[in-house]
């Protein structure tokens, strides 16, 4: 193949650079706060990548392919990463960049004589491949600082909570019973445990999304005990609405802090999204092998196309969107119970209600120490 493709680019690469920025600048918003877009980006060596494309002849060992394709990424990843650092640019103006410089690239070379279909094949193709190749980098490097940020957020916000709980919790055991402020400061626990909860979502949740695992302590766990434990913590808050029907000695292996937060999370739905003043009622039965507790409340049904979508992080059903909330506990919910080696499925239907399974592989021949 003829080298003349790749001399002209050589030759005029400063001036493509040129042109390139000069339309960047007026086309592309992002761009007007950035000192030197060519200094600060990639444009150079994919110029130089696509003058060694151009020349080259012959055929390729594989081994000269690889090598090609793998700096082609590089370039390309590079890019993207630069460009996901400002926080101006968005994704249709990194493509549009890409768009830019094959318009720009086709007007310099074909000035003098139009490019062989082979050159132009080679132009296009490896510009689509930095394209996805920045583009995959670009949501990748946004999405790792948009999880650097929501966790160095959630861990500095859970000191203040921490020590506004404490001071409620002071006042609440100087209030005397019938005292008028002591359903005030009830409520303020409320909230300051609900704020607590959605942060501690929002934090397990970047942690689950960026490829971690949540840590567990786990231990024998007497589900009953656990059961009981949290329904008289409710009671406090929401009233003699909790039915506990549960034998003694239900064992599990478990961590007792992340069930609690699966269990807690499911009653308060069952509160926030069942009929008012109607029994909210756990039920813990066990077989030979499983442990199976359901959460049951009356009211509206869930539709079966929202039951589909409930353990996934950020969806609500249409019936919960006037309710507060990330959408993320049931997602966090259903990360935990399988983490344990158990699963968590729904059931609702007209004039039955909803209920929530949950089900745990059983320690079995072992007491359980209360």
């Amino acid at each position: 193949m003829s080298n003349q493709a790749s001399d002209r680019l050589q030759q005029n690469a400063e001036r493509i650079m040129q042109m390139w920025e000069a339309r960047a600048r007026n086309e592309v918003s992002a761009s007007l706060h950035q000192d030197s877009l060519v200094l600060q980006d990639s444009l150079p060596q994919f110029l130089n990548q696509l003058v060694a494309e151009l020349s080259a002849t012959g055929e390729r060992t594989s081994a000269q392919v690889e090598a090609h394709e793998v700096e082609n990424t590089r370039i390309g990843k590079q890019h993207g990463q630069e460009r996901a650092g400002y926080a101006d640019y968005s994704m249709s103006q990194l493509i549009f960049e890409y768009h830019i410089l094959r318009q720009v690239l086709f007007q310099v070379l074909e000035e003098e004589a139009p490019l062989e279909p082979r050159e132009r094949d080679i132009i296009i193709d490896l510009i689509e491949q930095a394209v996805n190749d920045a583009a995959t980098q670009f949501s990748q490097t946004l999405q790792d600082i948009q999880e650097l940020f929501m966790v160095t957020l959630t861990h500095d916000l859970r000191d203040p909570i921490n020590v506004v709980k404490m001071g409620t919790q002071l006042t609440l055991r100087r209030l005397e019973r019938g005292d008028s402020h002591m359903d005030v400061a009830v409520r303020m626990i409320s909230a300051i445990d609900r704020l607590d909860s959605m942060i501690q979502n929002l934090l397990d949740a970047s942690r689950l999304r960026a490829g971690q695992s949540l840590k567990f302590e786990f231990q024998e766990c007497c589900l009953d005990t656990l059961v009981q434990e949290i329904v008289e913590d409710l009671r406090f808050t929401h009233g003699e609405r909790f039915v506990v029907v549960s034998n003694s000695d239900v064992k599990s292996y478990c961590s007792r802090k992340e069930i609690r937060r699966v269990i807690e999370n499911l009653a308060i739905n069952a509160v926030k999204y069942g009929a008012p003043n109607t029994p909210i009622t756990l039920t813990l039965e066990q077989t030979e092998t499983h442990v199976n507790l359901t959460i049951h409340n009356q009211g509206n049904p869930i539709p079966p196309d929202a039951q589909s979508i409930l353990f996934q992080q950020f969806r609500r059903a249409t019936s919960a969107q006037g309710q507060k909330g990330w959408g993320l506990g049931l997602f966090l919910a259903k990360s935990i119970v399988e983490a344990h080696e158990g699963t968590i499925t729904v059931e609702s239907t007209e004039g039955k209600g909803t209920s929530f399974i949950i089900k745990f592989p059983k320690i079995l021949d072992q007491q359980c120490e209360l």
